[in-house]
C-alpha cells in the first residue's frame, strides 16, 4: 500500500532540530522524500506498523505532529505531480 508521510517537527532547540533529522532517517528508510517533510512510502500492513512505531518513537506528541495517509488505489491515479518530480517508480525497471 502507497501511505504518504507528513510531519512538522518544532526545530527552536537543538532537540526538536535532532528529531527533525531522526524523523526523516526513519522516512528514508521506507519511502522516498517528495518535499520537505513529506514523504511518498510503499509498504505491507507489518512495514506500516513498524514505520508507525519508529516515527511515534522519535516524535514529542507534545510539540510535533505527525500524519499517515493511505492512498487508496494505483499510485498513478491519485497522485498528480506537476513541476521537478523526482519520483522513483519501485515497481518498474530501477535500470534506464
Amino acid at each position: 500500500m502507497q501511505i504518504l508521510v507528513c510531519y512538522d517537527v518544532a526545530t527552536t532547540t537543538p532537540q526538536g532540530r535532532r528529531r527533525l533529522r531522526r524523523v526523516a532517517r526513519v522516512c528514508l528508510d521506507f519511502g522516498q522524500r517528495v518535499q520537505q517533510s513529506v514523504f511518498e512510502c510503499s509498504v505491507d500492513e507489518t512495514g506500516l506498523t513498524r514505520l508507525r512505531s519508529q516515527l511515534l518513537d522519535e516524535i514529542n506528541l507534545a510539540e510535533d505532529s505527525l500524519r499517515l495517509y493511505r492512498l487508496i488505489g494505483k499510485f498513478d491515479e491519485v497522485v498528480e505531480s506537476y513541476g521537478r518530480d523526482r519520483r522513483i517508480d519501485f515497481e518498474g525497471p530501477l535500470i534506464a
